[in-house]
C-alpha cells in the first residue's frame, strides 16, 4: 500500500533542521525572554536585509501585519480599500473591523492577481457616488505570485492611495528580480505555518521604508505605549507582538528560504510541462519568481470528477477560493466594481490546487501527475 501524499510537508523540513531549531529554542527558553526577545530583534534585521526595507515589524499575525498600518494610517468609517475578492478573508477583514468598507475588485484570468483596469473603474465608481473617501488599495499576491505592481503603482499615486502588498503568500516573490517592496507603501506578510515562511504557531509582519510610518506601528503593535513611557499609551492600539519562540523558529527557516524557493519552482515546472495541454496553470508573468505557496490549475470542465478521482487514488487537492468574499454572508453587502466579478466568479468555479512544497521527490510528484494526467484526459475524452 502505498503511503498518503501530504498536501503541504512541514515534517520533512521539521525534520532538516531539527537540530538547529532545538538549540535555538533552547536559548530562548534558558534566557526567559519569552516576548519581544533578542532573536525578535535579530529576525526583523534579517527580514530586512531580506526584503530590500528599512524597517521591519514582526507581530502576532499576519492579520495584524495587514491592519498595523491602515491603523496608522486612520483609516476609518466613510474611507474606501480596494481589495480584491479571490483572497482569504483577512484582506477584507481588517478593512471592516476598523469600520472602513472594503471594495472589491475583479483579478485577472491567468494570474488570478487584482485586475489593474478593474481597479481604476472601481475608484472611479467610488469617487462619482460621493458616499466614501479612496483611501488605499491592498493588492495580494496570491498563490505565491508577485501582483502586478509597477501597473497598480502609478494607479495608487495618480489617486492619491497607500498601496499595501499582502505578501502571506508570496513573501519573497520578485518581479525583475524586486520584491513588492521595490512600489508598495508597505508589504505585509503572515508567518502561519503552512506559508512559504512560516513558523510554529501564529506570526506575521510589516515592512516599510517609511520611518515614521514604521514607530507608529511599533506603538500600536503594544497597546499604544509611547516609545518613551511603556506606561503612556499615546494612542489606541492592539496587542501583536510575536512571540520569541516563534523568531527563534523562523530564524533558522529564513536561513534555508531561498533554497526552498529554487526547489519549489523545480516542481512547478515539473507540474507545467506535463499538464501542457491537458489544463491551464496559473499564468507566471515575465520577469517574475513564484514562491508557489500553492500550484493551481484551472480545470473548466468536470472539477469535481477531477477531485473525486484524484482523492479515490489518494492524492489530496484542495480549493481555494470555492466561495470568494463576496459571495460570503459576512462580505456579500459590501461594494463590487461594475455589474459584478465576472473573473473572480468563474475561477471559484474551475480552480484546483495540487500538493505542493520544498520537499516533494519525484516518485511522489510521479504518482500525483500521473492521477492527474489520467483524470484530465478521461474527461477531455468524454467531452470530445
Amino acid at each position: 500500500m502505498q503511503k498518503p501524499i501530504p498536501f503541504i510537508d512541514l515534517a520533512t523540513q521539521r525534520d532538516r533542521i531539527r537540530d538547529r531549531i532545538d538549540a535555538r529554542l533552547a536559548s530562548v527558553l534558558d534566557s526567559g525572554a519569552y516576548i519581544l526577545g533578542p532573536e525578535v530583534r535579530e529576525l526583523e534585521e534579517r527580514l530586512s536585509e531580506f526584503g530590500g526595507m528599512a524597517a521591519t515589524l514582526s507581530c502576532a499575525s499576519g492579520t495584524d501585519a495587514l491592519i498595523l498600518p491602515l491603523m496608522a494610517w486612520d483609516i476609518k468609517a466613510g474611507d474606501a480599500v480596494f481589495v480584491p475578492s479571490f483572497t482569504f478573508a483577512a484582506t477584507a477583514e481588517v478593512v471592516a473591523l476598523l469600520g472602513a468598507t472594503p471594495v472589491f475588485v475583479d483579478v485577472l484570468p491567468d494570474t488570478f492577481n487584482m485586475d489593474p483596469a478593474n481597479l481604476e473603474a472601481a475608484i472611479g465608481e467610488v469617487k462619482r457616488a460621493g458616499v466614501l473617501t479612496p483611501r488605499a488599495v491592498i493588492a495580494v499576491d496570491l498563490f505565491g505570485l508577485i501582483a502586478d505592481y509597477p501597473t497598480l503603482k502609478p494607479i495608487c499615486d495618480k489617486h492619491g492611495l497607500k498601496l499595501i502588498s499582502d505578501a502571506a503568500q508570496g513573501y519573497g516573490s520578485t518581479l525583475d528580480a524586486q520584491m513588492a517592496g521595490a512600489w508598495a507603501d508597505v508589504v505585509s506578510t503572515s508567518f502561519y505555518p503552512a506559508k512559504p515562511l512560516g513558523c510554529y504557531g501564529d506570526g506575521g509582519a510589516v515592512q516599510t521604508d517609511d520611518t515614521e510610518l514604521a514607530e507608529i506601528m511599533r506603538s500600536l503593535r503594544v497597546h499604544g505605549a509611547s516609545a518613551k513611557d511603556r506606561y503612556d499609551n499615546v494612542r489606541i492600539g492592539i496587542n501583536g507582538r510575536l512571540d520569541t519562540i516563534q523568531a527563534a523558529i523562523l530564524l533558522e527557516k529564513l536561513a534555508i528560504f531561498p533554497e526552498e524557493i529554487e526547489r519549489r519552482t523545480a516542481t512547478a515546472k515539473r507540474y507545467d510541462a506535463a499538464f501542457a495541454g491537458l489544463a491551464t496553470p496559473q499564468h507566471v508573468m515575465e520577469g517574475a519568481v513564484s514562491t508557489w505557496a500553492q500550484y493551481t490549475i484551472k480545470v473548466e470542465h468536470g472539477r469535481d470528477r477531477f477531485v473525486a478521482e484524484m482523492k479515490e487514488r489518494g492524492v489530496p487537492t484542495v480549493i481555494y477560493y470555492g466561495k470568494p468574499l463576496h459571495r460570503q454572508t459576512a462580505y456579500r453587502d459590501f461594494p463590487c466594481t461594475g455589474n459584478g466579478l465576472a473573473v473572480t466568479d468563474r475561477l471559484s468555479e474551475v480552480v484546483v490546487s495540487l500538493p505542493m512544497h520544498a520537499y516533494l521527490d519525484a516518485e511522489t510528484q510521479d504518482r500525483i501527475i500521473a492521477a492527474a494526467q489520467d483524470s484530465l484526459a478521461a474527461i477531455a475524452a468524454e467531452r470530445a
